[in-house]
């Protein structure tokens, strides 16, 4: 998709239809079943995409395989400055490319403005990473040295989820890419317009031909990827039920795979929180992107008489309204199952403090306004299952330690906070809960690059984290080179 996306404002914007992006061509996927990509905010369809299959993804790996070698050939800091003029490119269409994953997504502009700038974020530490990679040399002995280098893996893939269209593509691709792999990413379909837009930018910052292809699809398209012995690694994003079956599957052909999965996280709030911190923030967490991510805040363990708190967090969400301040839900189906969970807490005795069934901004759409659920317990499946909405159910705790263990029972380990003015406090549920990215009055503990994103336990499958120095790593292979040049008279333990 060369043509740049032409809205200024949320006013309904069609969009040229998607297309496989193989060998540095645009490719319509002959034959292939074609699928309406809407807007969620109007309930319109913007353009269609095709639901390629093995055939197509076949051709994407015969082009990436051809154009592997050439690349990997090139000094690691020439394959770093395509990122460096990515970056340019994407400042420079920063508008357009905010308004298009709104439009996609459903993101208020704000949200969505945040989200490119963050991919931009990602592609700046590919550029760093010729100098965090370089200087691994020692000399261990007497005319003894040792080196480590950092090889591709060759042809790689990436599978991304329909909450951030942009962000979690440039999660994988600025170390896959320096660190000499050619790509293949299969965007979701639900979203695959931004990517086409990352398509062409590459293109026009100089990446040769073959380096990064697009192929489109659903189902057929992942199972082709994790089924062809001709890609060496993969990573996918996406719900814990499909990363448990990608990262099985992707692994009997000899693949590194590393899957990031859901996600339930609790933040902790003790009663010497701040007021005004906790509950704006708190609030920001689970409605922010309409609570579709995987960071959000999803269930808030309250710690003995946090009443006040509970009251001032019901009261902001109740003045916030959808459409301005929050968009709307992906789709009907994701509406719908939203909503029975709120019915379900609901008949099995929790107290719904703010109610968002029903609200709309549109008359076209889909919706779901902002909803507090107080008095849930653990049996409720508004506990313990990931609802990717904007909805903050509510436990009880009657002391610090119960809190954790209520933590700790869940099968995720995506994020956990605690709010609190208390070191000693912080510095315990640091300790103890069982998450891979937590925070201290933070609602949304993202790490920032160079440090990694990754979860634990049922929210991560494989070793390590996605972005930062472990992305790397994952998407190249140390080889170790051990070299001895000066002849000596003596002897050592490695003659």
């Amino acid at each position: 998709m060369t043509e740049k996306f032409a809205a200024t404002s949320y006013e309904f914007t069609p969009c040229a239809d998607a297309r496989n992006w193989i060998g540095g061509q645009w490719v319509l996927a002959d034959g292939c079943e074609m699928i309406d990509v809407e807007n969620p905010r109007h309930g319109q369809v913007m353009a269609h995409v095709p639901l390629s299959g093995a055939a197509e993804v076949a051709a994407a790996v015969e082009a990436a395989a051809a154009a592997q070698p050439a690349w990997a050939a090139e000094p690691m800091r020439d394959r770093a400055q395509v990122l460096y003029k990515l970056r340019e490119l994407m400042h420079r269409d920063l508008e357009e490319l905010s308004w298009l994953v709104s439009h996609e997504n459903g993101k208020v502009y704000a949200e969505a403005k945040g989200s490119v700038l963050k991919a931009i974020e990602c592609a700046e530490f590919g550029c760093s990473l010729p100098n965090l990679a370089a200087g691994q040399q020692l000399d261990v002995s007497r005319g003894v040295n040792c080196q480590v280098v950092h090889e591709p893996v060759g042809v790689v893939a990436g599978v991304t989820p329909f909450n951030f269209p942009i962000m979690v593509p440039l999660w994988m691709l600025p170390q896959a890419l320096v660190g000499g792999n050619a790509f293949i990413m299969k965007p979701s379909e639900q979203v695959p317009l931004s990517v086409q837009r990352l398509a062409a930018l590459l293109e026009e910052a100089g990446l040769p031909a073959g380096v990064f292809n697009v192929v489109n699809g659903g189902r057929a398209a992942v199972e082709a990827l994790c089924d062809h012995e001709g890609i060496d690694a993969m990573a996918f994003v996406g719900s814990t039920r499909v990363a448990k079956q990608v990262y099985a599957r992707g692994s009997q052909t000899g693949k590194r795979m590393l899957c990031l999965g859901g996600a339930k996280n609790h933040l902790i709030v003790v009663p010497d929180a701040d007021y005004e911190l906790t509950t704006q923030n708190v609030l920001d967490s689970f409605t922010g992107c309409a609570g579709q991510r995987c960071m959000a805040a999803s269930v808030m363990v309250g710690v003995g008489d946090v009443d006040r708190i509970v009251s001032g967090i019901a009261e902001k969400a109740g003045a916030l309204k959808v459409g301005d301040q929050m968009g709307p839900i992906t789709s009907a189906a994701a509406v719908e199952r939203i909503t029975g969970y709120i019915d379900q807490a609901e008949q099995m005795g929790a107290k719904i403090l703010v109610d968002g069934r029903g609200q709309r901004a549109t008359d076209g759409g889909y919706w779901v306004g902002v909803t507090v659920i107080d008095g849930v317990t653990a049996d409720m499946p508004a506990s313990c299952e990931e609802i990717f909405g904007p909805v903050l159910s509510i436990v009880r705790a009657d002391t610090l330690d119960e809190a954790i263990r209520i933590e700790n029972e869940s099968e995720y380990g995506n994020a956990s906070s605690i709010y609190t003015t208390s070191g000693d406090v912080a510095r315990e549920v640091m300790a103890r809960v069982s998450a891979g990215m937590c925070g201290v009055n933070v609602g949304v503990p993202v790490p920032r690059e160079p440090f990694g994103f990754g979860g634990w336990n049922d929210s991560l499958f494989g070793h390590g984290n996605i972005t930062g120095w472990d992305g790397f790593r994952f998407w190249t292979r140390p080889r170790k080179i051990t070299s001895k040049w000066a002849v000596q008279k003596d002897q050592t333990w490695m003659s």
